[in-house]
Parts: C-alpha cells; structure tokens; sequence
C-alpha cells in the first residue's frame, strides 16, 4: 500500500442483516481487533465500528433488522444510517437456510440507489440441508453482486474484501427497479421528474416518491433533514404528493393500504427471486428441525421441557460453583490480613483501616465470591441455549400467556434476560416495539429472580427444606428452587395484567416471531460473549455499586446514639413490619441496606444477629442456620424470608437502568413499589395462615 493509499480518508460501508445470519462474526472476521463501541448519537443501543482491509474501509454494524420500514427502535437506527449515514456501500449478509425472508431487506436497500454487497452466509448449513444457490442467477436477477460465505472460515475475510473492492471501483449503474401495482406506480412517475431535481445525488428520487405515498412524517422529516430542508421548502412536490394520495384515497388506498401493497410488493419479488436461484435436493431437508419443534414447543410437551431444562441449569449451576465459590472466598479474604498489615505498617487511622478494609473491601470481597462462579456457570448455559437457537422456542411457548395479559410475546426473552441481571432484562426490552409493552416488560422484569438472590435462595431452601436428602440435596434444591421460578413467573404474569387493566391499558400487538434453525452451539463464542460481555459486565457493575454500600453500612454498625448502634435502632424500629410479615426488623433492615446488591442480605443478617460490626465470612450450612434458629427462625421465617428475597424492590442498579429506559421517574417509582407490594402481601398472607393453624 503506498502513501497515498494510506492517507485516504476510509470509505464508510455499512453492514446490514437481519437478525440470527451471522453478521456479528462477519464483522469480527473484517475488522479483527481494528473495533471500538459506543453509542448511536442520542440513542442508548450499542454502535460498532472497525477498520478493514488495510484501513481502506470503516465498517459499522448496524443493529439487526428485517425491513427498512422500522418497526423498532433498532431498525430505525439501521434504516437512517444506510439511508442518510454517509456510506458509500451496504454490505446485506443474508441466511442460506432461509434466503426468501432475507431478500426482502435487499430489495430494500436496492432502492436507495447505493452500491449493495448480497453475502449469502451459512452456506455449510445450507449443504448439510441439501440447498444450492445459483449465485449467477441471483446476481443477475437482483442487478448486484452476490457472493457465498461461511462466516466462520477464515477465507470469508479475503473474499468478501475482494468483492467490496470491485463494487467500489466499478463504475456506478441504474438499480433494477421493483415493479409495484399498476395505481402506485402512476403515483410514482407523477411525482419523479420534481423529486429528481430536488435529490440531485444525495438520494435516489424513485424512492423518495414512494415514502412521500406511504406518508411516515418520522421519516420524512428525517428526509428533509438531511436534504438541508429543501423537501419542505419545495411545495410543488409536496403538492403533487398530496394530490396523489388524496386520488389514492378516492380508490379505497389509504395510507396503511398503501404500504401494505408496498411491503406485500416486496415480499413477492422476494419469493420469486429465491424460487428461481435456490434449489432443494432434501425436500424434507427441515424434517428434523419439525420434529425437535414438535417436542420443544407442543402443547403437551413444551413447559415441561422448558421447565427440565430450567432445572438442570440450576442443578449445575447449585453443584458447579459450590468449590469455586469456597476457594474465592478464602482466597479474597485471606488477602484481608495482608491488607490490613499495609495500612497498620503505613500508620493508616484505625477509623479509616475499618472503613476500607472492614467495610468497603469485605463487602466487595463477598459480593464478588458469591456472584462470580454461578455467574461463570449460569451465563455461558444460559447463552448455550440462546446460541442453539431454544430461546425464541420459549418466548413462543409463553407468548399466549403474554397475550393473555395483554403484553408481547417478547416480554419471555426479556424475562429470561433478567434470571441473569434484572438490569440486562431492562435493556433488553428494547427488542419490543410497543412503547405500552415494553413499558410493561421493564416495570415487571424484577419479578423473576436475578442471579445475585440466587446464593440465597439456594442457602436458605438448603438449611431448612432440603432435609435428609443426602447425595440428593442439590438435585432436591434445584428442584424446589425451580418451583419458586414458576412462582416468580406466574407472579410476573399477573402483574403484568394488572398494569395492562389499569395504568397501562390496551390491546397487544402482534409480531413476528423468527424461529432460527437449530445450530451446534459454539463454544468458544459462547465462553467469550458470556464471561466479557456479560458475567465480568455484571460483576462489575456490583461491584460499583457494592463499594459504597459496605462503607455505608460500617458507619451505620460503628456510630453509636445513646449506646447503640444506628444498625440495631433502625432494625428495632422495623421489628412490627417485619413480624407482620412472618419475618423481623433485622431480615428488613438487611433487604433495605442491600439496596445496592442482593448478595449481601444474608452476610448482614448475620452481623447483626452477631452483634458485630462489620460483615463476617460465613461458615457451614449448618452453622448459619444453628444461628438463625437461635434467633427465632423456623420454617415459617424460612418460606417467608424466600418469598421476600423473590418479591421486593429491584437493586440500584437496575432501578437506574429503569429510569435511564424510561426516562420518567414515575415508572422507575412504580417499578420499586409493585413487587415490594406484592411481596408484603403475599408474606403476609403466608405468615397468617401459620397463625391460623398454630391456633
């Protein structure tokens, strides 16, 4: 590469897919570690970008989308960036397996008029199912150059940049166009020879008419943006364009028939398109994937499975971070005395060794000996079975039940998000269209447990409902811990409704729910994506907000007022609270000051029960629960303790993702009050019934 070469301003290319094809680890493949991430300007949903070919070529991701007709807010940012983001290519990646679906945003992106890049990936799929793509036939038909990839390869690289080479150094040529019914496209030339002297070559002025029929002003106003305002300016096309939908009108087209006839226009092209270039030579090359749905998704069959595998996630997860969790903890807390050495051997005040060592560092040190291995373990399962393609199984086993209540089917991926972080279930929310529903999903994403209650869920149903199991105990644990999930779920689900009766009326909304073909999961992707992306993540986040935590509550442990200590008058004062609902004032008071993590309710409790005054590390099973039932615990105090951890207020953490997602401190209020109702209330309920058969 000479030095002209070098000092070349990159050429922007998009890369554009649907979602489940493969585009992320083409994009990997490209740009290797010449990447960084970020933010979409004024939008909270991940921007990747990276260097390729030399530095000649700025790849960006954009998120996956089926249509430029967005329907979300994902799609939007995939729509405005191929259409205004200045590239001077768009790379579609599309599924070999299920090539039909994937044209339609092709076609899409043909229209804008720029120079289009078709990567057929998967293509070791398609032959193990016995499907041929005549790529000739389809590069001739579409007007572009397509190429077959297989993503993970390493020639995939070497080929795509080649064919991104030709197109950009070809010269540029006339789309093909799409031909739409026979009143749009009167509309259309009606309209062109004004939209052509107002685009010039900022965009192409064919589909500029057609957006001016359909009529989306989020759009529009985008379009006149990014003409320097010249759209609106120019009333005589606007004329024109008025009185074409207004004639369309007076034909029975409104607006939404229009687009309608615009998409179905699309989506027939599309079929004819993948019916003349892909050849089947297994006709039942899906029996398989029909059958295993059958299994995973019947009616009869569908929930037990889902709730089998729920189970043995739990199980090996109960089972897999026993050890490492010990070992962590002895490794992090003996480096406590090493500390603590340095700051004595420093002339540290004894106030500020407590307050560091005592309080900030055993918090951190508990919190990340707990969370750390089950997250270790929970996440990379967890992502095993996203990448197998289960997961969209089991938003379609629970979308009745979502629809039920008036809510989107999506909420269960959301849901299932929140098993890991409550926080990431938030986020995750974004996937719902609906601005009602994904309401919903967030406000009542706390409902289901997240992996920090775990440990404690696990430790109490171990100490006092796991009895004389033996080798048994954590198959038994996991078994019970799994019927508190349902619990958890059928809870979420009710209140689910009860917010679309009340603060969030309104119908749900259909969607289309891509099930993607079964695929070996892959391993080294999974480890990867789930320990940096999500279990360090998550950790991480914790850990920031468990910091401050641990000094707040050594100042609360070690300032006295009238000879006690803050700790013990506050949980004095919440003792009527708590003993009406089956618990004590110290179990809320230890709920309340872990505010910022879960993890350490039970570590607390302890403290206090102790009369120390700072978090200790815990001992056996069977030392902590001789401990509780010294101080009043019994199987009562146990069940209600386990109904409180699944049914209160969300950490910190997620209650700050909820209102940086909403944006409204009303609904991050609500968020925080609705499963702490619900929690009062049903151990309330709980504590009334032992009363009752006590008498």
């Amino acid at each position: 590469m000479n030095k002209n070469e070098i000092d070349k301003k990159p050429l922007v290319a998009a890369l554009a897919g649907n979602p489940n094809v493969g585009k992320s680890t083409v994009f990997n493949s490209l740009t290797g570690m010449n990447q960084h991430t970020g933010n979409w300007p004024g939008k909270t949903v991940a921007s990747a970008r990276g260097l390729c070919g030399g530095g000649r070529y700025q790849l960006v991701d954009t998120p996956g989308s089926y249509s430029l007709s967005s329907r979300s807010p994902e799609e939007e940012i995939a729509r405005d960036f191929i259409c205004f983001g200045g590239a001077e290519a768009v790379i579609v990646v599309c599924d070999a397996t299920c090539l039909e679906r994937n044209l339609n945003l092709v076609l899409q992106t043909r229209e804008l008029g720029k120079k289009v890049l078709v990567c057929v990936n998967l293509m070791d799929e398609a032959k193990k199912k016995g499907i041929e793509i005549d790529f000739t036939q389809l590069s001739e038909s579409l007007g572009l150059p397509v190429i077959g990839i297989t993503a993970k390869n390493r020639n995939c690289r070497k080929n795509i940049l080649k064919a991104l080479d030709e197109l950009i150094n070809a010269p540029k040529k006339a789309a093909k166009e799409l031909k739409y019914p026979y009143e749009l496209e009167i509309s259309v030339e009606n309209m062109l020879y004004e939209a052509e002297k107002l685009c010039g070559n900022q965009l192409c002025p064919r589909w500029l008419c057609l957006k001016l029929l359909e009529g989306e002003e989020n759009l529009l106003k985008k379009i006149n943006l990014f003409l320097n305002g010249r759209l609106y300016a120019d009333s005589k096309l606007l004329k024109i364009a008025e009185s074409e939908r207004e004639r369309l009108l007076n034909m029975g087209l409104d607006k939404e028939k229009v687009q309608d006839m615009i998409a179905e226009s699309i989506v027939h092209e599309g079929q004819n398109l993948a019916s003349r270039a892909v050849k089947f030579n297994k006709e039942e090359y899906s029996k398989k994937d029909r059958y295993v749905d059958k299994l995973l998704t019947g009616r009869l069959v569908g929930y037990p499975v889902m709730l089998m595998l729920l189970a043995l996630i739990f199980y090996i997860t109960i089972v897999g971070a026993n050890y490492p969790s010990d070992l962590l903890a002895k490794l992090l807390f003996g480096l406590e005395e090493k500390l603590r050495e340095l700051f004595i051997m420093l002339s540290v005040p004894d106030f500020i060794t407590g307050l560091l060592i005592d309080g900030v560092y055993r918090v951190l040190a508990w919190v990340v000996s707990v969370m750390l291995p089950p997250m270790a373990i929970f996440f990379p399962l967890f992502t095993l079975l996203e990448d197998a393609g289960y997961l969209p199984r089991v938003a379609f086993n629970l979308d009745n039940a979502f629809h039920k209540c008036r809510a989107c089917g999506k909420q269960a991926l959301t849901m299932c998000m929140g098993f890991g972080c409550n926080a990431a279930g938030v986020i995750g929310c974004r996937i719902i269209n609906s601005p009602r529903e994904r309401l919903l999903a967030i406000i009542t994403n706390s409902f289901v447990p997240c992996n920090g209650r775990f440990p404690m869920l696990i430790a109490v149903i171990s100490m006092f409902f796991v009895i004389g199991c033996g080798k048994y105990s954590a198959f038994a644990s996991a078994l019970l811990l799994t019927l508190f999930i349902t619990l958890a779920v059928g809870m979420s689900l009710f209140a689910t409704r009860l917010l679309s009766d009340t603060f969030l009326k309104g119908e749900p909304s259909s969607f289309i729910l891509e099930m993607p073909p079964y695929r070996r999961p892959r391993i080294g992707h999974v480890l990867i994506h789930s320990i940096f992306d999500r279990t360090l993540f998550v950790l991480g986040r914790a850990a920031t907000v468990a910091a401050p935590a641990g000094a707040v509550l050594y100042l609360c442990a070690n300032i006295s007022v009238g000879g006690e200590s803050i700790i013990n008058i506050c949980a004095g004062a919440l003792e009527p609270i708590g003993r009406f609902m089956g618990l004590d004032g110290v179990i809320i008071l230890a709920f309340i000051l872990a505010l910022p993590a879960n993890e350490i309710v039970l570590p607390i409790i302890i403290m206090i029960y102790t009369a120390g005054n700072s978090i200790v590390q815990l001992g056996t099973l069977e030392e902590i629960k001789a401990l509780l039932i010294q101080n009043g615990w019994g199987i009562k105090t146990a069940l209600c303790f386990l109904l409180f951890t699944l049914f209160h207020w969300p950490c910190s953490t997620t209650l700050m993702t909820v209102k940086k997602e909403t944006g409204s401190l009303k609904w991050t209020v609500l968020s925080a009050l609705l499963p702490t109702a619900a929690g009062i209330i049903v151990c309330a309920c709980v504590s009334g019934l032992f009363k009752l058969a006590e008498m």
